[in-house]
């Protein structure tokens, strides 16, 4: 079975970037992290961790595409240095190219709006893992981690309480009086286009295992659906995680596996507090972890930012 991965990346220190979000964002947007702030797009380097990843644990990869807006990691040095043996293809597919049709929806600085869009690019294998740069893998994988041999996929999820989430989420407000975003919105909402009521998969930051054919084939009878999320450039609390959407139906169409996070994930969000992120990265190299997220990583301090890459060389055995 071919199996691509597909990156999405932005590098939001590029300053053509950073003035064309404030050319298109709407008053306060600019300031919400939940919206977009900058945390959301900072770039510190992930990128490379996150490719570098994949040729060292998956190399059975056969193409690494990377989604981005008119940039380019320009990670080739990188990867010869590291990987003097050769290493897996990799094409950069601009947001133009996935948008053809669709143009007038750009540009978009939403993650949900891009990810219901990777589907459709060029030569993409029909099975494919999506990850977002802040993603990595931290052990050896299989296909069968994502795929199983009779051919469904693997969701890496625990469940959540549909009603409890909405009630939640009617409670939280800005002081801007606007309808705050949030991660277990948004993935309630992928299940409640699913037809689901009382339980979502809350979905967390792991390699996502998807299909080419679902995509083309659910948002061709539903258009509309594909509407609802890239009709935002920002993120609003309308939209949902498409990846959810795909899994909550073919789980219920008996062609989904679920396996438990615990376990599997490693992730790590800067918090205050000393020592919170040595600690945090000594169970890292003790917990057998398959997946690494490093959330807002950009938000530590100098020093625990250069632990964190201290130790992201050690797993992955490269040099920055």
């Amino acid at each position: 079975m071919k199996i691509d991965a597909v990156i999405t990346w932005v590098d939001g220190n590029d300053p053509a970037h950073r003035e064309k979000r404030k050319r298109y964002a709407e008053p306060g947007m600019l300031k919400a992290d939940d919206v977009a702030g900058d945390t959301r797009f900072v770039n510190v380097g992930e990128i490379a961790w996150c490719v570098a990843s994949l040729n060292r644990f998956a190399s059975w990869i056969n193409k690494i595409y990377i989604v981005t807006d008119a940039q380019d990691p320009k990670l080739e040095p990188f990867l010869v240095r590291n990987f003097p043996e050769g290493y897996i293809p990799m094409e950069i597919i601009d947001h133009k190219v996935i948008y053809h049709g669709y143009e007038e929806y750009l540009p978009t600085f939403n993650a949900c709006a891009i990810e219901s869009m990777i589907w459709r690019i060029p030569g993409l294998s029909d099975r494919f893992i999506s990850l977002n740069d802040d993603m990595m893998l931290c052990a050896p994988v299989q296909p069968s981690d994502f795929f199983t041999d009779d051919d469904k996929s693997v969701c890496y999820t625990d469940k959540a309480n549909i009603p409890l989430t909405l009630l939640t989420r009617k409670m939280k407000s800005t002081s801007e009086g606007r309808k705050k975003v949030t991660f277990k919105g948004v993935l309630c909402n992928a299940a409640l286009l699913a037809g689901e009521r009382w339980s979502y998969l809350r979905m967390n930051h792991t390699p996502r295992a998807l299909r080419r054919d679902f995509y083309e084939s659910h948002y061709t009878s539903r258009p509309q659906d594909l509407i609802r999320n890239i009709q935002y450039r920002f993120r609003n609390h309308d939209m949902y995680v498409p990846e959810v959407l795909q899994y909550s139906l073919l789980n219920r169409q008996g062609r989904c596996v679920l396996k438990p996070v615990k376990g599997n994930l490693f992730y790590l969000e800067p918090k205050k507090g000393k020592g919170y992120i040595a600690g945090k990265l000594k169970k890292l190299k003790d917990g057998g972890y398959r997946f690494c997220c490093f959330n807002s990583i950009d938000k530590a301090c100098p020093e625990d930012l250069q632990l964190v890459k201290d130790h992201v060389s050690d797993i992955l055995d490269i040099t920055f």
